[in-house]
């Protein structure tokens, strides 16, 4: 099924999201482990920290009883090393362990037991060794047979390894908890990767698709334009001669009209001459009482002088229009010729005409020419900018002096654009298209006209390849803007194939 860019757009989101999610999830799992890591690592240092100092502290203990009992039985200083060198490390390794245990309520109770044990043994053990170097050994012999201080040590014993046993367990759960972190931290990174492997795959597949289907398109875009540039050139081959036919079947219809009209023309001009001789008899009749003979004489004087005045009116009129059809029918068979045509010297030989007419009412005529070069049929492109220069003298305003721009730029699809912009009167917006229509025209009727100067000119611009557009409003002026191919030989080439 083919993907739509709709499609490939939310498809790629959804691998995107999912991408974002699993990676946040490995990064926030990933933290969340090495904390828990760290948290591992560190009580399990605690633990053997504590477990170091009671080992150290039970050690003390073992060496002071070695060297009280070493003393005790020899009466020898030198057996109190031991005894001398661990008593004052005791109180160092209680208080190191005091501070260890101190996070841990639980310990408290033991940890006191502890101290009490340890204290009641120093203290029997100082007492034996102040007996002895006093020479009470039978004494101090006496008191360590009490057993007093051998349960004081039996007890510290018991508490101290029940504490360095507490201190293996919390090691070892250590030990376990981070290699489960650990063996956790890199599950996490395989399924990850699996699965920001997976999103990736995805979405290069995904873009793959899209790629091979955007291509498959332009193929069958590049296929169906190329056909339809053949049959583009069909249908304008086959217009163009409908378009022939039609200015052919005009030609001969107004050609045709011309013989009738010329006979109705000189038919009236004898009927005037006629009538002119009976008004001036009749008028020159004297009056009677006949009422026949005065009807007569009216029509005689007024009535036929006056038909045929409307006669000879509506003849010229259509005369003008005969003739105007025919101008179009002729400009549209006529044989284009391209050639080389330099703007510049056009614009400015055209402007020329007219520039006497301009001068006279203070305009001026300025022209801004940025495409040196064309080839059209120079005839043709005169015709059309000599109508619309007259068409902004003829429609000016009489309020300002004329103004017109004349400008030719390079367009977009190797075509030009010549614009005629002027400060005439302008043109309502409903009659923008109006205008280009036959025997059609807009605004007051204060000039001469017949309503077929536009018409002819986009004749013209079209058998040119191109087309005319206006921007008008009224009261401030008119720009037609024109829009031709480059070159006029690509247009009929494509129009005669």
């Amino acid at each position: 099924m083919p993907i739509s860019s709709h499609a490939f757009v939310r498809s790629t989101a959804l691998l995107l999201l999912v991408g974002f999610v699993a990676l946040l999830a490995i990064v926030g799992t990933t933290i969340w482990l090495v904390e828990f890591n760290q948290r591992s690592f560190e009580q399990t240092t605690e633990a053997r920290v504590a477990r170091s100092v009671t080992v150290g502290l039970r050690n003390a203990l073992q060496d002071l009883e070695s060297g009280q009992r070493g003393f005790l039985l020899t009466g020898e200083e030198r057996y109190l090393e031991p005894y001398n060198r661990a008593l004052p490390e005791t109180p160092n390794h209680i208080a190191r362990l005091v501070e260890i245990l101190q996070p841990y309520p639980e310990a408290s109770q033991s940890l006191a037991n502890v101290r009490e044990a340890i204290s009641a043994k120093l203290e029997e053990m100082a007492q034996t060794i102040e007996l002895t170097r006093n020479g009470n050994r039978e004494q101090a012999i006496a008191i360590v047979q009490s057993d007093e201080g051998k349960e004081a040590m039996d007890e510290a014993r018991v508490l101290l390894d029940r504490i360095i046993q507490a201190a293996d367990q919390r090691i070892m759960d250590g030990v376990e908890s981070q290699r489960n972190a650990s063996t956790a931290l890199r599950w996490v990174t395989i399924i990850g990767a699996f699965v920001i492997f997976a999103v990736a795959a995805g979405a290069v597949w995904t873009v793959i698709l899209y790629t091979r289907e955007l291509a498959a398109a332009r193929a069958e875009v590049e296929l169906a334009r190329s056909s339809l540039e053949e049959r583009v050139r069909e249908r304008t081959s086959d217009l163009g001669r409908a378009n022939e036919e039609i200015q052919r079947f005009a030609y001969i219809v107004t050609h045709d009209l011309r013989a009738p009209l010329v006979n109705i023309m000189g038919f009236t001009s004898e009927l005037e001459t006629s009538v002119g001789m009976l008004s001036d008899y009749m008028a020159k009749a004297p009056q009677t009482e006949d009422a026949a003979f005065n009807e007569a004489k009216l029509a005689a004087t007024e009535d036929l002088p006056e038909a045929i005045t409307f006669i000879r009116a509506a003849t010229k009129k259509m005369d003008s229009l005969i003739n105007a059809i025919l101008k179009i029918s002729r400009e549209g068979r006529r044989q284009l010729k391209p050639e080389t045509i330099r703007l510049n010297e056009l614009i400015e030989s055209t402007a020329n005409t007219v520039h006497h007419q301009v001068v006279d009412n203070g305009g001026s005529v300025t022209s801004d020419v940025q495409l040196p070069k064309i080839v059209s049929d120079k005839l043709s492109l005169e015709q059309v900018l000599g109508n619309l220069l007259d068409n902004a003298i003829k429609y000016r305003s009489p309020d300002r002096p004329i103004e017109i721009a004349i400008r030719a730029r390079s367009a977009p699809g190797n075509r030009a654009e010549i614009s005629v912009e002027d400060n005439g009167r302008g043109i309502a917006d409903t009659d923008h298209e109006r205008v280009f229509e036959l025997f059609r025209r807009s605004g007051a009727q204060s000039q001469p006209g017949e309503g077929i100067g536009l018409a002819h000119v986009r004749t013209m611009v079209r058998s040119l390849g191109g087309d005319i557009t206006l921007r008008s409003k009224l009261g401030v002026g008119t720009t037609f803007i024109i829009s031709l191919p480059r070159d006029l030989r690509s247009h009929l080439g494509t129009r005669t194939t």
